[in-house]
């Protein structure tokens, strides 16, 4: 086991003073100090070799371990493992060679000044992401702590909130907490001007409007929320499809004939930090499907040009699988072979051509087979009566 080396510290913007005895100790005993220039001039009277972060900021764990054997310090802002570079390098190197620093989080303080109960927020962060994916948390009375990307990312989310009906929403942007320049700005989303620091934590209190649009993370959103063709997995089957694929934290979906993407948006919604990847053939599709995951909050999924069997080859292997046409033995070979132990495969069918593909493939491997049929009211002259949908064969199995 390999004695510790590399101690990632959080530091506040009251700089070495708000340190533990036992943690400044050893950043000042440091031959080499990580951070960025804020976090250089929180440690300034340090006496000791100084290295910013890298460009790209990918090579930092080729600096790091260049660096093994000498005493190094990694500077972070508050607590290195919420949003933070310490869960990067965490994942790079052995936990034998690290000690870890917290100090006070950004959410943490922000949730005092705010006087808001931490378990009972969601915290988010949209620094160096893209700032859409909050979208998929605006739902009324939510409260939320974002980690900003800049100055501009407030006015964005103010935007982000009007356009859906959250206009009334109180918003505070925090800067530089716990430091001699700690600056508070508070508004609403449909009324927000200020000018504010580049550095900050935005706190949201979400307000809706009468009219607001009501986007929940649970399958099933209205139909009328999608970009598309018609051509398109609908909305009561969409949920049984989801309930089946099973959204998970951070697993991996392969959207087989993606379409206007309206699944593989659902999943990404399902869970935090859940991933897509989306095939289509189809330039129209797709650039459907990268519009509707910009406005419902899912701007990650990553769509790719091509058709099943051939487009599957060198993916990431996956945790569940959703084809929602052209279903063959080939597809289904390809996929099944990539789909990981306990992952979770679906295919609908409403063609009889597919839907005998699935009735041999549900011979032989079993699974979950059922018939999905949806009737609408819709006007009939001057009354109103049922007019059924084209019904849906629907097969599901766990890889065991």
């Amino acid at each position: 086991m390999t004695a510790p080396w590399l101690h990632i510290v959080g530091i506040g913007e009251d700089g070495m003073a708000g340190l533990q005895p036992a943690t400044r100790a050893v950043v000042e005993a440091a031959e080499v100090i990580v951070g960025g220039d804020r976090h250089h001039a929180l440690s300034d009277a340090v006496t000791a070799e100084r290295l910013s972060w890298p460009h790209p900021f990918d090579a930092l764990i080729d600096t790091l371990t260049g660096l093994r054997g000498r005493r190094v310090v990694v500077l972070a802002t508050g607590d290195p493992l919420w949003f933070s570079v310490g869960a990067r390098i965490g994942r790079a190197l052995d936990a034998s060679e690290i000690v870890y620093h917290p100090q006070l989080s950004a959410f943490q303080l922000a949730a005092a000044r705010m006087g808001w109960s931490l378990a009972d927020v969601e915290t988010l962060t949209v620094h160096g992401r893209p700032v859409e994916q909050m979208i998929a948390f605006i739902q009324p009375d939510a409260r939320l702590l974002i980690l900003t990307t800049g100055a501009e990312t407030p006015a964005q989310i103010a935007r982000f909130l009007t356009d859906r009906g959250f206009g009334r929403s109180p918003m505070t942007v925090l800067a530089a907490m716990g430091g001699p320049d700690e600056a508070r700005y508070d508004g609403t989303a449909e009324g927000w001007d200020h000018i504010v620091p580049a550095f900050n934590t935005l706190a949201v209190d979400c307000i809706a409007a009468p009219d607001a649009a009501l986007l929940p993370r649970v399958p099933g959103l209205d139909d009328a929320l999608f970009q598309h063709d018609g051509t398109m997995t609908k909305r009561e089957v969409r949920a049984a499809t989801l309930a089946k694929l099973m959204p998970m934290r951070g697993a991996l979906l392969w959207d087989i004939g993606t379409g206007c993407g309206s699944v593989a948006v659902e999943w990404m919604r399902g869970a935090r930090y859940a991933r897509a990847i989306g095939i289509e053939p189809r330039a129209d599709r797709r650039a459907m499907a990268a519009a509707n995951a910009l406005a419902l909050g899912t701007p990650r999924l990553d769509l790719r040009e091509g058709a099943a069997p051939a487009a599957l080859d060198g993916l990431e292997p996956p945790d569940a699988i959703f084809v929602g046409g052209a279903l063959s033995e080939e597809v289904f070979a390809a996929a099944w072979d990539a789909l990981k132990p306990l992952g979770r495969l679906v295919a609908n069918a409403v063609t009889l051509e597919s839907e005998a593909v699935i009735l041999a493939l549900h011979k032989r491997h079993g699974g979950d087979l059922v018939r999905l049929s949806l009737e609408r009211a819709a006007p009939v002259g001057r009354m109103t009566g049922w007019r059924p949908a084209m019904p849906v064969t629907q097969w599901s199995l766990v890889k065991r």
